[in-house]
């Protein structure tokens, strides 16, 4: 099966590349941002030695759809998408933070308060919490966004103290965030979905604020489903869901959490395929459409000619 895991392109008036955990993002001219989802997958900050098949085109269509359907909360960096991996937008400054906004506690957040952590970016909590159950009203607990290693998590204040954003640039972003948040959550609803949690990324272009990167993609995101939700939490048991965590737990489960001296345990093409596969539910699930699977018989070259194409435009 063909995966995408590397990009070594030049296109006209490229000026630079960065090569992120999973995407490929290169700059043409002063303007324009080319994003290339490529099929890696990253966990604990670590790439995984083995693409997934159609990952990158999933997180690309899925981000894509969700950008459209919020354009009218906040502007955002797409102007196209001339590849089923690929995103074209407007180059815009990044906020050295992302806006991490959860409704319900889970994942790292219940894995802090259950060793006795009852303090989440500066926001106290409440004692006698049960993994998975939802906040009375949504939290932002944003981070750091870290060029290599991890993002640390950080209060509204320390951001604001360490000039990081300007208080009201700051609360600008908490309004989209909430906003963003409410529609997410409306449009996972209509699907049998609950978005649990997800993180937004924004960045500053001519004194104006833009949503950029990818929205409420797996990898950015964790969706559970409705259905059996309130029945499985009242008796304690693990949610249906959706979303990258359950390839987390399988690290965890075989011994790697990203620490040093810990291997990587190995990723059979079964294994890779079964990622793939709830990769491609959640897109069917959220989208509410049959996932198309793209021609995959030469990645590299398909997205080489679609890109120069649009870019000779």
């Amino acid at each position: 099966m063909d995966t995408l895991t590397r990009t070594d392109f030049q296109f006209p008036g490229q000026t630079a590349v960065y090569h992120g955990k999973v995407r490929d993002v290169y700059s043409i001219g002063e303007e324009k941002l080319v994003m290339i989802a490529t099929d890696r997958i990253s966990a604990f900050d670590v790439v995984l030695p083995k693409g997934i098949p159609y990952k990158g085109q999933v997180l690309n269509q899925i981000a894509a759809r969700f950008l459209d359907a919020t354009d009218d909360i906040v502007p955002n960096w797409k102007q196209a998408s001339p590849d089923p991996m690929v995103t074209v937008g407007v180059r815009c400054e990044p906020y050295k933070v992302e806006m991490v906004i959860r409704g319900y506690i889970t994942g790292s957040a219940w894995r802090e308060y259950r060793k006795g952590a009852r303090m989440l970016c500066g926001i106290p909590l409440a004692e006698g919490l049960r993994e998975n159950q939802r906040f009375e009203t949504p939290l932002i607990t944003p981070t750091t966004k870290a060029d290599e290693g991890h993002d640390e998590n950080i209060s509204k204040e320390e951001i604001i103290a360490q000039g990081l954003v300007s208080r009201d640039e700051y609360e600008q972003l908490e309004q989209y965030t909430y906003a963003l948040f409410k529609r997410g959550t409306e449009m996972a609803a209509e699907k049998g979905l609950i978005l649990v949690d997800t993180k937004y990324e924004f960045g500053k272009k001519d004194g104006k604020i833009y949503l950029i990167d990818e929205i409420h993609t797996p990898d950015s995101s964790r969706y559970f489903y409705s259905e059996g939700y309130q029945e499985r939490f009242e008796k304690g048991e693990e949610q249906k869901q959706l979303s990258k965590e359950f390839v987390r737990k399988w690290l965890m489960e075989n011994g790697f959490q990203g620490l040093e001296g810990q291997q990587v345990p190995e990723m059979t093409d079964a294994y890779c395929e079964s990622v793939s596969e709830r990769y491609i539910e959640l897109y069917e699930k959220i989208v509410g459409e049959k996932f198309v699977k793209a021609d995959a018989a030469d990645l590299t070259t398909r997205i080489e000619k679609n890109i120069t194409e649009y870019l000779k435009l």
